[in-house]
């Protein structure tokens, strides 16, 4: 008999306005000092006063922690751990997306564990819980904020370390559709797709079970039929919403059920040439799930009945095809790049970038094992 363990923080508002409902859920955490995490675009955004305003309601004080790079490094961690210390900061509120949460998270575990943060890379490697968190997510895409994972980036090894750890979870996690409007098409469109490479990636592997199933396939519905709204108008409010609903719902699937290749590749791809991690998902999302499709295309049946295809007469195989050229056909829609040389890469080092993506935590969770060669040969598909 198999058991499964779901992770999902203690508490979790959603919808329009709900920041501004916020204090209480604050209060009840105790502490009276915040360390606030976040990077320079949000503290000039207007955002971050925002969220300082319900703390200031709530009596506490503040401290902000505003260099977080897009692809946090082991330097933002213990920078912003020794702000926490200096300052004697008892709480942790990040303001972001992936990169502000996942610093937060880290600076977290240090606090309460000590230790430098390259100690932490795997799975339940911390003793302690977290120092709390009010993860407060300004964009619909990475859900870092609802679950136990978190990505720094070793900046002397250039690798993006994965953490997959219960006691970095949130104790409070906000997802306002109303910090999300107007933000730049290209960011919605990628973190868009980062969230639908969460919801894929958690159907088709083996550590998928019914609960993870059920929240992931509306995940997809969600993004298909809301993604391009909100690309195409960033203030289409209802989009946004509908966007909040499906980075929450498929942040609760792949924290339980797992990732795999491309996340494992797009992770090198940061970590080596600092790129944007929901673009590059995006661009092997296709490619990866090709090479899925033909050892598990099972997995695929219910994904092309959730985004419109009557496959009572279909084989596996061609419900397969149909997913992988509907998701390529969204992130044409969209705007992703195709090739890495539109992101500045011309000559990428595809024997390290394979060799690292096949020591990647998320790369045990892919339906089959890749070779190195065939690891090689799906980076090739985005040259």
């Amino acid at each position: 008999m198999t058991t499964h363990v779901y992770y999902v923080p203690p508490v979790n508002l959603m919808g329009r306005g709900c920041l501004n409902e916020a204090g209480p859920y604050i209060q009840q955490l105790g502490g009276r000092k915040a360390l606030v995490v976040t990077d320079g675009f949000l503290l000039q955004s207007g955002i971050v006063d925002r969220v300082l305003d319900v703390l200031k309601k709530e009596g506490f004080e503040s401290v902000i922690y505003s260099d977080v790079r897009p692809n946090p490094t082991c330097k933002n961690v213990h920078d912003g751990v020794a702000l926490l210390q200096k300052e004697g900061c008892d709480l942790i509120v990040s303001v972001g997306g992936g990169s502000p949460q996942d610093a937060a998270k880290a600076i977290g575990i240090i606090a309460a564990n000590g230790g430098r943060i390259t100690e932490y890379e795997g799975v339940h490697k911390s003793k302690t819980k977290s120092m709390p968190i009010v993860a407060v997510n300004t964009t619909a895409g990475t859900s870092s904020e609802v679950t136990i994972n978190y990505v720094i980036t070793d900046e002397d090894r250039k690798v993006k370390m994965v953490m997959v750890d219960k006691n970095s979870l949130a104790s409070v996690s906000i997802n306002d559709p109303e910090l999300m409007t107007g933000k730049p098409a290209d960011l919605t469109a990628a973190t868009g797709m980062d969230a639908l490479t969460h919801a894929v990636e958690a159907l088709v592997t083996p550590g998928a079970y019914p609960v993870t199933d059920a929240t992931a396939l509306a995940t997809v519905r969600l993004i298909f039929d809301y993604l391009p709204r909100a690309v195409k108008d960033g203030n289409d409010i209802e989009a946004r919403e509908q966007m909040v609903y499906a980075i929450f719902l498929g942040g609760l699937a792949f924290n339980n059920a797992g990732l795999g290749y491309v996340h494992a590749m797009a992770h090198q791809l940061g970590g080596v040439y600092d790129l944007p991690h929901g673009v590059c998902n995006a661009m092997l999302l296709p490619f990866v799930e090709a090479e899925n499709a033909k050892h598990v295309p099972e997995k695929f049946r219910a994904i092309a009945r959730a985004i419109g295809l009557d496959d009572s007469e279909k084989s596996d195989t061609e419900c397969a095809r149909y997913v992988v050229d509907k998701i390529s056909e969204l992130s044409r829609e969209v705007g992703i790049p195709s090739k890495l040389s539109e992101l500045g890469v011309d000559d990428p080092d595809l024997d390290l970038l394979a060799d690292n993506a096949m020591k990647d935590a998320c790369a045990p969770g892919n339906p089959f094992q890749p070779t190195k060669e065939e690891v090689v040969k799906m980076f090739e598909h985005i040259l």
